[in-house]
């Protein structure tokens, strides 16, 4: 699958579809109008040139998000440093919101509860989760 920024200046191509999709409701992804697809790293060539915000407002941030340095678009994150070396560098977040919708149908929708989610353990979801290219 090949997604590619607003402007075509940084596209990302993966091995495959993600499992699923997370459009989550916590303030960094919201403002960063972002949907999560999950790949490991070994899984996703990204080309063009990006950089990168790691938030501030937590003590341990797990992610540095990239976005195009161009048109501005969020268009993945890598584990930090620190979060690599607790957990291993085993996962990015690609935008999925960068894909043609046709390429996502049939994919899991997930809506987890980042906002309230304690940063442990699993998420809660605020609602039922739907499959992308069906009608809600």
């Amino acid at each position: 699958m090949t997604l590619e920024c607003f402007c075509g200046a940084v596209s990302l191509t993966t091995a495959g579809k993600p499992e699923f999709v997370h459009a989550c409701n916590c303030d960094l992804c919201r403002k960063a109008g972002a949907q999560w697809g999950y790949f490991n790293p070994a899984e996703v060539t990204v080309t063009g040139p990006t950089s990168t915000y790691c938030r501030r407002d937590k003590p341990e941030p797990g992610v540095d998000v990239h976005f195009c340095q161009a048109c501005g678009s969020t268009t993945h994150f890598r584990l930090t440093e620190a979060a690599a070396q607790k957990h291993g560098d085993v996962m990015m977040g690609v935008n999925a919101g960068l894909a043609e919708e046709a390429e996502l149908a049939g994919i899991e929708l997930r809506y987890p509860d980042g906002k309230n989610w304690s940063g442990e353990g699993e998420f809660a979801y605020v609602r039922p989760s739907r499959i992308l290219g069906s009608v809600a």
